[in-house]
């Protein structure tokens, strides 16, 4: 089962075990979207508060998705929550990506009833700690973590879906072929290979990551599938304001004062048993 699927199974157990929230409604950046990440972003808010982000300009679908502020059709208000989260599954572009953000949704729904609330990320760079003998891979370039990553003394590959970014920077590189990360023994990547389906080639790429951090506001989800395939820490947004952050996407501003960066590892995550268990 592919981890998309595995996802969802999982949630399925949770509908089983406990009623869940129905869906509220779709919350969109600005149709002018900004150059930041405040612009790159959808989320779904649930009627208990529980809010799930999905990054929505992957495709020219999702884009039309923000750009025509929502479709009708989509049939979202007071929707079942879980009939929704299928689209992951079932669905491509801006249903996908919907889908995804209900995904999320649900399992903020889930870490809150049981308790669980993820401790903070250490740092913006997946707490990989480089070192000058690392050979760190980047999967999707973050221009803001270069500069720590490459300060340190580390060497750094970036793989990038966009052939235009290729080439030799200042003390590290940018290419499309992903088998450069086979020598690399820690890797960075972002949470939209969960949305394009991805992260099994990509972690099937890099055999010899010792640690593979996967980050971003999109890494809302249950980690356990992405652990049992290798991947060390999810780092994710959790929102703290609700009211703030609303506010903020709509304004296409920044959720640094409604949010706050987390980091899950292995040994810190009691594990969907058990959090299930505790309902």
């Amino acid at each position: 089962m592919d981890i998309t699927h595995e996802l969802l199974a999982l949630l399925e157990r949770f509908a089983a075990r406990a009623a869940l929230p129905k869906v509220r409604g779709l919350l969109l950046p600005p149709a002018a979207v900004p150059t930041s990440i405040a612009g790159e972003f959808c989320a779904i808010e649930l009627d208990d508060g529980s809010l799930g982000l999905s990054y929505v300009l992957l495709d020219e679908s999702s884009r039309r998705l923000v750009a025509e502020r929502g479709d009708p059709s989509l049939g979202l208000e007071g929707a079942d929550a879980l009939a929704v989260a299928r689209w992951f599954g079932e669905a491509a572009g801006a249903r996908r990506a919907i889908g995804f953000a209900v995904v999320n949704a649900l399992t903020r729904c889930l870490f809150d009833r049981a308790g669980f609330v993820p401790g903070a990320s250490g740092d913006s760079i997946g707490m990989l700690a480089p070192q000058p003998s690392d050979r760190i891979g980047m999967i999707g370039l973050f221009p803001p973590l270069v500069k720590s990553i490459v300060q340190a003394g580390a060497s750094l590959t970036v793989v990038e879906l966009r052939s235009d970014l290729a080439g030799e920077r200042d003390g590290w590189r940018v290419t499309t072929d992903r088998s450069e990360l086979a020598g690399c023994n820690k890797v960075i990547a972002t949470s939209t290979l969960l949305l394009n389906g991805t992260l099994d080639a990509m972690l099937a790429a890099c055999p010899g990551a010792q640690s593979f951090a996967l980050i971003g506001p999109g890494a809302g989800c249950l980690p356990d599938p992405l652990f049992a395939r290798g991947v060390t820490l999810v780092g994710g947004t959790w929102i703290s304001d609700r009211e703030a952050f609303r506010a903020a996407l709509a304004a296409g501003s920044s959720w640094t004062a409604a949010a706050r960066k987390t980091a899950i590892r292995p040994a810190d995550y009691p594990g969907f048993e058990a959090l299930l268990g505790s309902l």
